[in-house]
C-alpha cells in the first residue's frame, strides 16, 4: 500500500502557512504604526525544521504587544532611543544657546543635537522608571497573537484535510476475504 502524502506535502503546507503568517505579522507591524528603522520587522524569518517549523524574530519582537517594563536599561540606553527618534522621524525642537558662541567657547553640540539628546533622555528616563507608553497602558493583542491562532488552525486543518484523503485513499484500495475491492 502507497501513501500519496508525504513529508514533503506537511512541509509545503507549513511553509506555506508560516510565510503567510510572517507577512500578515509584518503588515499589522507597519499598520500599527511601530516600524522605525525596519530592523524587527525584518528580523522575521521562518525556517523549516525536520520536526516542523519555526518563526523567528529578533529579542524585542514580543514587546511588540506588550510593550517594555521598566527596569533595567542596556548599556547606551539613550543612545538607542535617540537613534529610535531619529529613525521614526520624529521632530524635535532644538535648544537654543542662552549665551552665543565666541572665540573662547565653542558649544559642543548644535541646538539641533542638544534637542535630540534632551528628548533621548527624556523617554529613556520615563521608559527606565515605567516602561513603555504601551506597556503602561496594558498592551495590545493585535499584531501576533491572533495571527498565530489563525496560522495553527489552518495547519490543522490542511495538515487533516491531507491526511483523510489519504484514509479514504487507503479504504478505496482495500480487499475483502475474497480478494475483491470492498
Amino acid at each position: 500500500m502507497e501513501m500519496t502524502a508525504t513529508r514533503a506535502d506537511v512541509q509545503k503546507i507549513l511553509g506555506d502557512e508560516l510565510e503567510a503568517l510572517r507577512s500578515r505579522i509584518i503588515a499589522n507591524h507597519v499598520a500599527a504604526k511601530q516600524v522605525a528603522s525596519g530592523r524587527t520587522k525584518d528580523s522575521i524569518k521562518v525556517e523549516l525544521t525536520e520536526n516542523g517549523g519555526i518563526l523567528w524574530g529578533r529579542f524585542p519582537f514580543g514587546t511588540l504587544e506588550t510593550g517594555r517594563r521598566a527596569g533595567r536599561t542596556p548599556h547606551n540606553f539613550t543612545g538607542i532611543i535617540r537613534q529610535w527618534i531619529i529613525d521614526k522621524g520624529i521632530s524635535v525642537p532644538p535648544i537654543q544657546y542662552i549665551r552665543e558662541p565666541s572665540k573662547r567657547w565653542k558649544p559642543k553640540y548644535t541646538p539641533q543635537e542638544r534637542g535630540l539628546m534632551s528628548m533621548a533622555g527624556a523617554i529613556a528616563h520615563k521608559i527606565k522608571t515605567e516602561g513603555t507608553k504601551l506597556y503602561r497602558e496594558g498592551g495590545r493583542n493585535d499584531i501576533y497573537s491572533p495571527e498565530v491562532e489563525k496560522t495553527v488552525n489552518s495547519i490543522t486543518d490542511r495538515v487533516g484535510l491531507l491526511f483523510e484523503q489519504e484514509v479514504e485513499h487507503i479504504n478505496l484500495n482495500t480487499k475483502n476475504e475474497d480478494g475483491h475491492n470492498k
